[in-house]
């Protein structure tokens, strides 16, 4: 068999199975059926319906108008996870040189071979394993960029995100010199996401009680495009550090590439109906109304120095002044119509054995957060009952109801969904408890009478150890209630291997397809077979020899 129909018989095994698996890997969200969840079901067939209606027929979609597309910590790692690196690959072998070379000091030539052979021992139990794990490594963070890529960029095309937000911990090191952050800083707006741009600083604006809203909700203009593109940014721990750790240095680069660190942005939410705007809260025609014009506000909080010891006293100062000028611009409990995002990196305090990381504290030696797990129990209380005005007293403003909410944050890797609640009917003895969603809402927790309480959704990380996972938030109004309403789902493309797996597979099948069609335009791909040649057996001279068959018996005659 000829070489080139190896290569067919190969060809038609290989080449429909990278087909079939690259059209999953660049199609997996379809595949998956994932898509943002639709206002009032919870009929995610219905939802995947409607996200092929935005490719189709986007009139007819009946999606919400705020759909956040949430990430959680990609950290891209660098150069300092390199065995090798800032060294060169191969210093027992240049020792050995040196050594044979007379280059080096050594009492006798006995002892300058044994180096030697020291050295060049080392070469195979240091150098080589060394310098081909650093390979592999500059590999797998090449690679693991245009993972995180595909994830962003996928998404974005099929679900059709409004607006896009990462979670903290963009890169892999708050240690790192600027060298390095700015060469991360490089791959994740040029690699791993790719047509994003950050929040501008003239949009990312400061809590006041005047303020102008930054974009319309379901009005399709330049500013809603705009949006799209934009990636709001949360700051970790990885990437500014801890409060033992934050410094006004590294804060400032970090601004500086990824945009602010402590901002909010409010939406307007038009409505359309004259019934209901005549419903809306005005001090001269309608004082009585406790109803404002739809409004969503997303409060990005660096909630890294909010514990203490803080090593820079001063801004920690600033980030708790930006959380109370939170509380104090934000609407009276008593109003609805107005719906707070808070996006943040350090989830809010639970009990140990509520989600997979317990609360954990550590200190450096001369003071200051070193790390934690979770915010401490007083810096939790801050967002549950200052931002969000929730209260276990009954007789507080709003029935202690608070206001209409959601907590998105990331850290823990695994990802954890949860209910905060107080139980104002114990008295003396109430106190803030979580349990997970799934169980809150089993027990009917969510809206029961006298237990005011708060979802808090910490999204699974999207790296490819934790299955690529990507968070979809919408978030849509109720005029009947006149209440913002919210539900969550995810998405995940799964581990870094099949994506691996995928692109080498492809890259085998189109080698194999450039040397077969080589070696057809060569020739060699026509199989060449001996052609048969009979030729006519000799007829003896004279008379011809019969044979008879009597009785079984041949006799010759």
């Amino acid at each position: 068999m000829s070489p080139a129909a190896n290569l067919r018989n190969a060809l038609r095994a290989l080449l429909p199975l990278a087909v079939a698996c690259t059209i999953y890997l660049y199609l997996y969200p379809v595949f998956l059926g994932c898509a943002f969840p639709l206002p009032q079901t919870n009929d995610t067939a219905a939802a995947f319906r409607d996200t092929i209606q935005q490719h189709t027929l986007p009139s007819s979609s009946s999606a919400a108008p705020f759909r956040l597309l949430a990430l959680g910590d990609p950290q891209l790692e660098g150069d300092t996870s390199i065995r090798n690196y800032n060294r060169e690959s191969f210093p027992h072998l240049t020792w050995a040189i040196r050594h044979l070379t007379y280059k080096t000091e050594q009492p006798s030539f006995r002892k300058r071979l044994r180096q030697v052979v020291h050295d060049l021992v080392d070469v195979f139990f240091d150098d080589i394993p060394d310098t081909a794990e650093s390979i592999r490594k500059r590999i797998d963070l090449f690679g693991n960029d245009f993972y995180l890529a595909h994830i962003y960029r996928t998404l974005r095309w099929w679900a059709r995100p409004t607006h896009v937000t990462v979670l903290g911990d963009l890169l892999g090191s708050q240690w790192i010199r600027e060298k390095e952050f700015n060469r991360r800083s490089w791959r994740f707006w040029n690699r791993s996401f790719k047509g994003g741009e950050r929040v501008p600083d003239e949009v990312a604006g400061y809590p006041a009680e005047e303020y102008d809203v930054v974009g319309l909700l379901g009005v399709e203009d330049e500013n809603a495009a705009a949006w799209r593109r934009r990636v709001i940014n949360v700051a970790g721990n990885h990437d500014i550090g801890y409060a033992g750790d934050l410094t006004l240095e590294r804060l400032e680069r970090f601004e500086r590439v990824f945009g602010k660190a402590a901002y909010e942005l409010r939406f307007e939410l038009p409505i359309t109906d004259p019934l209901a705007n005549a419903t809306i809260y005005d001090p001269e025609r309608n004082p009585e109304s406790n109803r404002l014009i739809p409004e969503l506000r997303i409060v990005n909080v660096n909630n890294m120095n909010l514990d203490t010891p803080a090593a820079d006293q001063s801004l920690q100062d600033k980030t708790y002044a930006f959380v109370n000028d939170v509380i104090n611009t934000a609407s009276a409990v008593e109003y609805a119509g107005h719906f707070t995002v808070v996006l943040t990196h350090i989830p809010l305090y639970k009990p140990e054995g509520v989600c997979v990381d317990s609360p954990f504290f550590d200190f450096h030696a001369g003071g200051g957060v070193k790390e934690q797990n979770l915010l401490s129990s007083d810096a939790s209380r801050g967002f549950l009952e200052g931002i969000f005005g929730l209260n276990g007293d009954p007789n507080s403003p709003g029935e202690g109801k608070g206001r209409r909410g959601v907590v998105l944050n990331g850290h823990d890797h695994e990802g954890c969904d949860t209910y905060h609640y107080i139980n104002q009917t114990e008295g003396d003895e109430r106190q803030w408890r979580v349990t997970r969603w799934e169980a809150a809402r089993a027990d009917d927790l969510p809206g029961r009478p006298g237990v005011p309480g708060l979802r808090e959704i910490t999204v699974r990380s999207m790296m490819g150890g934790f299955g690529g996972n990507a968070g979809l938030l919408s978030v849509w109004f109720n005029e009947k209630t006149w209440e913002w309403e919210f539900e969550f789902a995810n998405c995940a493309l799964g581990t870094q291997y099949y994506w691996w797996f995928v692109h080498f597979l492809d890259l085998i099948v189109l080698a194999l397809l450039v040397v077969y069609g080589a070696l057809e335009v060569a020739g060699f791909g026509i199989e060449k077979s001996p052609i048969a040649k009979t030729t006519a057996s000799p007829v003896p001279k004279g008379d011809a020899v019969q044979k008879k068959h009597i009785n079984g018996d041949a006799k010759k005659e």
